[in-house]
């Protein structure tokens, strides 16, 4: 009998099941194929930086009327080590006091809550206001796999341990357990890691993010760093590298500059693949469209930049964003203020993005001059400026700069560095970079673009009432007080959106109330006598562990003022008795 043809070649005939597994290959490489090619939703920010910037608002204040945070430690935060901080650099981007914490909230007791870094604390804290702000109750991002990127380098909390270590020390104070008591916390159940490439820390958790949602690894994911400076020896080891400036003030690009100033700050954001927003209604801030990583390699030292290096980083990141060197209109550089790393950078930019003959202009910034170098924060502290430039279609000024580094040659590039607020230059490029650089050699780049504009409402919505819960009676009177103060400031078409927000937007706590109430004005009324300590009509007490109400209003996220944290001084006891200002 004569053999198929097709067996006779070696082949196989295909069986069904066969046919039907190819086809579910072939269908995943095109959802990843999609994936890949999507952008990015920046749905979500949280942030503290100096100057008292605890929200968005507050921040752009700073950046755009050019005010210098940086100031001498406070005489509060020279314990437990006095007069030593008198012997290094003591002018910087200080917070203000962060050994304050709410540890009940988060479930930490406070034998352990002295024992647990400030950083960790001050991410508990921001990376819940981050999820606040996008609208995103903690139990929806755990039911989300939500993926956890968490950029920190400093430990100085551990020169604080005088009494010998415990287990609350070590679990307290690695930076593993910052990312995994973060994730505990919270439920989330996708990646979770710190990440450690010291100054471009927290901008390569945003591309780390961005890689584990175009790959599906998780579907929201939550990236930013952190970094408080709590002791004066890791500043004396970072003047012996002689980076730090003498004078405590830094100067990107200008002649002047002799090094930055060390920082402190926390920056969160929250993303979601863009198409993923739009169907879910989120607030979008801003898009990501391409980002970047990479390492100086081999260069003229192991600290030192290498121009070659960030010529690649900038240029990968605009062909992941599918984007020409025309498309950048601003870039919030990394610009340390210091005399040859600002000049490397700035030819590197020139290399990647500049247009001989000059066009439009390309406005540099650098939000080092107004905070000092907030370091493992850094990078995503220079992502939510660039944010905030989009948004209000703007550049912020940079402090302190007045002539050119003579090392730095802008001639032929479209290159200028704004030395007051600029609206964003007619006939530039719509998208901004952002750098953030490494002590490690580690390279960082994200190419952010704005959302396009929200849809209105098809229609007005008709509003009943909302809820409003927090952990305590004491905090929800707190809160129910900053509510109604922001309800004066909106629009009365906003009331719809504002009890959305507040009702299903935020965790539903332990205190909880339901207000009834059909426009904005009776509603302050209503809060504002809650805040008093009273109990008007509207309001009624809401079991714990009943389901939200008012689940007839669209989804719709408004800006909303901070959860009333109650917090306490926690400090180990040896240093329990702070001196006075």
């Amino acid at each position: 009998m004569e053999q198929d043809s097709g067996r006779a070649a070696g082949t196989v005939r295909a069986t069904p099941v066969g046919r039907a597994m190819e086809t579910i290959r072939a269908l995943r490489e095109e959802l990843a194929a999609l994936r890949g090619a999507q952008p990015v939703a920046v749905v979500g920010v949280g942030l503290r930086a100096p100057g008292g910037i605890e929200d968005l608002e507050g921040y752009w204040q700073v950046l755009a009327s050019g005010t210098d945070a940086v100031r001498p430690i406070p005489q509060s935060r020279r314990a437990p080590f006095g007069e030593a901080w008198d012997e290094v650099p003591h002018r910087g981007g200080f917070l203000d006091e962060v050994l304050e914490f709410d540890a009940p909230f988060f479930g930490v007791a406070p034998r352990e809550g002295r024992s647990l870094d400030p950083q960790h604390r001050l991410l508990l804290e921001v990376v819940w206001e981050a999820l606040d702000d996008a609208g995103i109750p903690a139990a929806r991002a755990a039911a989300a796999a939500t993926g956890l990127y968490v950029g920190i380098t400093g430990q100085d909390y551990r020169e604080w341990m005088r009494d010998g270590p415990d287990s609350y020390w070590a679990t307290g104070n690695g930076h593993c357990f910052s990312a995994g008591r973060l994730a505990h916390t919270l439920g989330m159940t996708g990646p979770a890691m710190a990440v450690d490439t010291a100054c471009s820390s927290s901008l390569v958790t945003v591309h780390l993010a961005r890689q584990a949602l175009r790959s599906g690894e998780c579907d929201i994911a939550v990236a930013g760093g952190v970094n408080l400076v709590l002791s004066p020896h890791g500043t004396a080891l970072a003047a012996r590298t002689g980076a730090l400036s003498p004078d405590g003030v830094c100067r990107p690009f200008d002649a002047r500059a002799n090094g930055f100033t060390r920082s402190e700050g926390c920056g969160i954001v929250v993303l979601k693949r863009l198409a993923d927003a739009v169907r879910d209604g989120d607030r979008v801030h801003a898009v990501i469209h391409g980002s970047a990583v990479n390492h100086d390699g081999r260069a003229s030292g192991f600290t030192a930049p290498n121009v070659l290096a960030q010529t690649r980083l900038v240029e990968r990141a605009l062909a992941e964003a599918g984007l020409g060197p025309g498309d950048i209109g601003h870039v919030e550089a990394h610009g340390t203020g210091t005399p040859l790393g600002d000049p490397i950078e700035v030819e590197a930019l020139a290399r990647a993005l500049g247009r001989p003959g000059a066009g439009a202009p390309v406005l540099l910034g650098s939000a080092k001059a107004n905070l000092g170098h907030t370091e493992s924060a850094a990078g995503v502290l220079g992502l939510i400026k660039a944010m905030l430039s989009l948004r209000h279609r703007a550049v912020p000024p940079v402090p302190h700069f007045t002539t050119l580094n003579p090392r730095i040659d802008l001639s032929g590039t479209g290159f200028r560095v704004p030395t007051a607020l600029e609206p964003w230059p007619a006939g530039a490029g719509a998208y901004a970079g952002v750098s953030s650089f490494g002590m490690s050699g580690t390279n960082a780049h994200v190419v952010l673009g704005a959302p396009e504009p929200a849809p209105e409402p098809a229609a007005a919505v008709a509003v009943t009432g909302f809820e409003v819960s927090a952990r305590t009676p004491a905090a929800l009177r707190s809160w129910a007080g900053r509510l109604a103060v922001r309800l004066a400031g909106i629009k009365d078409e906003e009331y719809a959106a504002f009890a959305h927000t507040v009702t299903h937007g935020r965790s539903a706590l332990a205190t909880r109330i339901r207000v009834e109430a059909s426009d904005r004005h009776r509603a302050a009324a209503v809060l504002s006598a809650v805040a008093d300590g009273l109990a008007p009509a509207e309001v009624r007490e809401v079991a714990a562990d009943s389901a939200p109400g008012f689940a007839d209003l669209p989804r719709r996220v408004v800006d909303l003022p901070a959860y009333p944290w109650e917090r306490r001084r926690l400090a180990p006891f040896a240093a329990e008795h702070r001196p006075a200002d």
